[in-house]
């Protein structure tokens, strides 16, 4: 199994606190943060894409540049590159650049995006945002994989014998496919046999595992081999302590604040109590023998050989952050990473074509 640690760059202020950093010191610590991921071992560091309150992770391909330059080894990803408000082809250009500038390590998770304030901004419409999401993903599929590429679109000028440039430096980069409450995402990833990357974080098991069920039963229906599917889950919170007393303790100011939060401004509250929150969310909150066996009770439904957790302390002081990734490096991931496989790929950059001539 594989682990990634993944930011959708949350700004306000911080629910146990009440303190907001200045938006200049929020992208610093996310920039620590992808250091310690790396430092820690994970494999994995994502950046969400949000154009609305109370993100600001409205450019992760800066991000990720940055995060390149800061480390050597981790893989850097998207989570999610919102396609249906995108033009295809400037995604293209801005990934392509990143995936040289990180040698290589550039994996996409790519959706539809949520959030009423983002689709009214790019005037996308809820009627037709899994057509433009469809659309500007083959579109951006093909500019990844040919020279010249011709595309009758809807949504963007059509393409005529188009050459988009810098050539990419993975041939193809790998592309997984957000999926959250819809069916409309998860066909689209069978339908290419792209790998499926499941939200998992607001509702309990069933619903997501459903979706991942439609996946498998469509990738077959497409004619892929079942071999060849590869599921990631995301996670709703973490904290690993030494006893689960100790972790729910730790927890609770941080449940308790959110709770409040979500009553404040008219969200649906799913998890009553810390206690629910913990034994039916896809949060990670005990000891590591409690967050072991969670995990595996979650993989028997999905399958997934990929996991991300926090890269925030969102609302747990930095120490306890740091001390709960490090015991789930060192006291949970090894038993994962020993009993579920890593997916069915390399975990490493495609290796690139031949340089291309050059042209005068």
């Amino acid at each position: 199994m594989r682990f990634l640690a993944i930011t959708l760059i949350v700004h306000r202020p911080d629910p146990v606190t009440g303190r907001q950093k200045s938006t200049h010191d929020r992208f610093r610590e996310v920039l620590d943060n992808a250091v310690l991921a790396e430092e820690l071992g994970f494999d994995g560091f994502g950046v969400g894409e949000r154009h609305e309150r109370p993100f600001i992770s409205s450019s992760p391909t800066v991000v990720l540049s940055h995060v390149a330059a800061l480390t050597r080894r981790i893989r850097l990803f998207t989570a999610v590159t919102t396609l249906s408000l995108l033009d295809p082809v400037r995604a293209y250009e801005d990934y392509a650049t990143l995936d040289h500038l990180s040698e290589g390590r550039l994996d996409l998770i790519i959706g539809k995006g949520n959030g009423s304030a983002q689709r009214e901004l790019f005037h996308v419409t809820p009627e037709d945002q899994w057509d433009r999401n469809a659309e500007s993903y083959e579109v951006f599929r093909q500019l990844w994989r040919q020279d010249r590429v011709t595309a009758k679109t809807r949504f963007r000028p059509e393409l005529t014998d188009a050459e988009v440039w810098p050539r990419p430096y993975q041939r193809p980069v790998r592309v997984w496919h957000g999926s959250a409450t819809s069916k409309e995402s998860v066909d689209l990833a069978a339908r290419y046999g792209d790998p499926l990357f499941s939200a998992n974080v607001t509702n309990p098991v069933e619903p997501y595992a459903e979706l991942i069920r439609y996946y498998r039963e469509r990738w077959e229906h497409y004619g892929h081999d079942p071999a060849e599917i590869a599921v990631g889950a995301g996670t709703a919170g973490l904290l690993v302590a030494p006893t689960t007393q100790q972790a729910l303790a730790a927890y609770r100011p941080v449940f308790e604040a959110n709770l409040a939060f979500f009553r404040r401004a008219g969200l649906p509250v799913v998890f009553e109590t810390l206690e629910d929150f913990a034994e039916r969310s896809s949060a990670l909150i005990g000891s590591p023998q409690q967050v072991i066996e969670k995990v595996h009770r979650y993989h028997e439904q999905f399958g997934h050989t990929v996991l991300h957790l926090h890269a925030d302390a969102g609302g747990l002081t930095d120490a306890q952050h740091r001390d709960s990734l490090e015991l789930f490096q060192s006291a949970v991931a090894p038993v994962l990473r020993r009993d579920i496989p890593d997916p069915p790929f390399p975990w490493a950059p495609v290796h690139p074509a031949a340089e291309e001539p050059a042209h005068v």
